[in-house]
């Protein structure tokens, strides 16, 4: 990498915008504090606030870290950390969302942005993850999905990105974090 998350970290939390919603993921590693752009990624937002405030993400695990060093078979490469809901939670409340393009939303994947993981067009549900360092071929007509379409990004860490960089660069087995950081829970952060 070359600057470190440390480099912008915020002494302390800034103020919430009266047009996003703040979330608190806590993990067994530290707290990430990220503002969501209900605004401008309805449909994602919405999704994402139905698994935090059922609490499905408690007990979740950040399961799966991409580092430049662990892609070879990839040529375009990118830098994440995945997380979700508890693995023994079968049965999800939300259908697959319609994916919201960053180019009708206006957000991108730079660093620290947090977006949905799909699989194909229109099949997130509650899997997500968050950028290290800006991550263009993430957003729409990038080359990492063979789709183009890209991923849904939904707000940005405004404190906790030194939390991030850890869960990153903890031990994995392939992309496998071994073992899993536990998400002990997430929850709305009042103004």
């Amino acid at each position: 990498m070359t600057d470190t998350a440390n480099d912008r970290e915020p002494e302390s939390l800034p103020p919430i915008d009266p047009n996003e919603v703040r979330v608190r993921i806590e993990t067994e590693m530290g707290d990430i504090f990220v503002d969501l752009a209900p605004k401008r990624a309805p449909l994602t937002v919405e999704n994402f606030l139905e698994y935090v405030d059922g609490g499905w993400y408690n007990g979740g695990h950040f399961h799966r870290t991409v580092r430049m060093d662990n892609q070879p078979a990839d040529l375009i490469k990118i830098e994440v950390i995945q997380g979700g809901v508890r693995p023994d939670w079968i049965e999800l409340p939300q259908e697959p969302i319609s994916l919201e393009r960053t180019t009708d939303t206006g957000l991108s994947h730079h660093h620290g942005a947090i977006s949905m993981a799909r699989f194909s067009p229109d099949s997130a549900k509650s899997g997500f993850f968050i950028c290290i360092n800006d991550q263009p071929e993430l957003d729409f007509g990038g080359r990492r999905n063979p789709d183009g379409q890209g991923f849904a990004a939904f707000g940005r860490v405004v404190k906790g990105m030194d939390v991030v960089v850890r869960i990153q660069q903890s031990p994995a087995l392939n992309q496998d974090l071994k073992p899993p950081i536990v998400i002990h829970r997430v929850s709305r952060v009042n103004a």
